[in-house]
């Protein structure tokens, strides 16, 4: 790979571009991915819930979990979550549990492993320590100018 500018050059870049060029990039792949077998990532968000609780959690508890994800939002979310039981997916019950169906389970267990064919893909060339150094970087920036990520 061919760097943009020099490492002198580089370090005068600012962060808040090559941070939004980097989003980016990894969304508008992935989501362009995920629409090639027929979902969205709102919804791949979901079913990745679902399948992977440790006790079963309501439309509720999920909607409010992912509704910050890439700035989705609540009512997006119950969408997404509403689509998802549409195609079959996920089941709601009268209390608003959600169950992965059969269909579903198997649409996740693909989905699953397109996410992983896209893992590889972004982290070619790069070592667990520069991704690491990467991201706590990444959260540095986010410190030091009083923002919070999703998780904070």
């Amino acid at each position: 790979m061919e760097y943009s500018h020099s490492d002198a050059e580089l370090i005068q870049q600012p962060i808040g571009y090559w941070s939004w060029a980097a989003f980016k990039s990894v969304v508008s792949r992935t989501r362009a991915a995920l629409a090639g077998i027929g979902t969205t990532q709102p919804q791949w968000w979901v079913l990745a819930q679902v399948a992977r609780a440790d006790t079963v959690k309501t439309q509720h508890e999920v909607s409010r979990l992912l509704e910050n994800y890439l700035d989705t939002g609540a009512e997006a979310m119950d969408r997404e979550i509403d689509a998802t039981i549409d195609q079959g997916w996920i089941t709601e019950d009268s209390e608003g549990r959600l169950t992965l169906t059969e269909e579903g389970q198997a649409f996740y267990d693909k989905a699953a492993a397109l996410q992983s064919e896209l893992w590889a893909e972004r982290h070619a060339g790069i070592s667990d320590e520069e991704y690491l150094t990467t991201l706590k970087v990444l959260q540095r920036f986010i410190h030091n100018t009083g923002g919070r990520a999703w998780h904070h």
